[in-house]
């Protein structure tokens, strides 16, 4: 028997904040008006979205296979406008690079789906556990999510499967944090996930765009408002979110793309990665906030 104690820790991240758990949130009334009509609103919106892509993809599939050239743009305009519903401003610098690539960015919380998909067209690579989860997984499933389990034996599978998708021309997201963090820090670059690069004669076609995400939390809120870590299960992340009337912002940073034939090897690039993105973010986030 699962206890209730285990049930919250299947529905949480699992990165410990060496600064511990954010301070609790209290809901006021405000705060459950804000959830009773963004609950419906969202929820429509994603779905009905979601439905209309679904249709889409009936006809896109059988005609351009691994192609897909019409629903990216529904998944855009979904998340666009779940910012919009949410009032999370969103604040883009630079742009979202054309030629053939992918995309890796840090990683805060399940608010980067709508934030990274807005101004660009993305696939995400995400864990296997993500698939089974109520609602998120359904999304991503449709929307051409790529599932990984982390071990050797699927080891070669995926980077064929990422291979063929990258030849498409589609532009995979990668989280080499491999899990969120609190929003205050950026957690060191695992270079293993970056070998796919470099397979298969690969990167002499492929180029790296990093990415970096910087949450500003609203006034008088903790600085880490926005993270989604430890024992804090989903749902209870989404109604602080949901609730909150006056929110903070993000900031997203597009930086130059670099040619993977330009690097040695995956912890060069590793390295370069992460350098761009922390710098972005020691910019823009509250002093003493961000930390290694």
């Amino acid at each position: 028997m699962i206890t209730t104690q285990e049930k919250v820790r299947e529905d949480s991240t699992t990165w410990m904040s060496p600064d511990g758990e954010a301070p609790e949130v209290r809901i006021g009334p405000l705060g459950w008006l804000m959830i009773a009509w963004r609950v419906p609103v969202l929820g429509g919106w994603v779905f009905g979205g979601l439905f209309i892509h679904l249709a889409l993809r009936l006809v896109e599939r059988p005609v351009f296979g691994l192609r897909r050239p019409v629903t990216p743009y529904v998944t855009q305009a979904v998340c666009k406008g779940a910012l919009l519903i949410l009032g999370l401003p969103l604040k883009v610098t630079g742009r979202a690079m054309r030629g053939r690539g992918a995309v890796v960015a840090n990683h805060v919380s399940w608010l980067d789906i709508f934030v990274l998909n807005a101004p660009q067209r993305i696939y995400f690579v995400s864990k296997s556990e993500v698939a089974s989860w109520p609602g998120i997984g359904w999304l991503a499933k449709a929307t051409g999510t790529v599932f990984i389990r982390r071990n050797a034996r699927d080891a070669r599978l995926q980077k064929e499967i990422f291979e063929a998708r990258l030849r498409a021309g589609h532009h995979l997201c990668f989280f080499p944090e491999g899990t969120n963090s609190d929003g205050a820090r950026l957690l060191p670059f695992k270079p293993t996930l970056f070998a796919a690069f470099f397979a298969h004669g690969l990167a002499e076609i492929l180029s790296i765009q990093p990415v970096s995400l910087a949450y500003i939390a609203p006034a008088g809120r903790d600085a880490r408002f926005y993270g989604w870590w430890g024992d804090l299960t989903f749902g209870e992340h989404l109604l602080r979110v949901l609730a909150q009337a006056r929110q903070g912002r993000v900031e997203l940073v597009f930086h130059d793309p670099v040619a993977v034939a330009d690097f040695a090897g995956r912890k060069e690039l590793a390295r370069h990665a992460e350098a761009q993105v922390r710098r972005s973010l020691l910019d823009r986030l509250p002093p003493n906030s961000m930390t290694k």
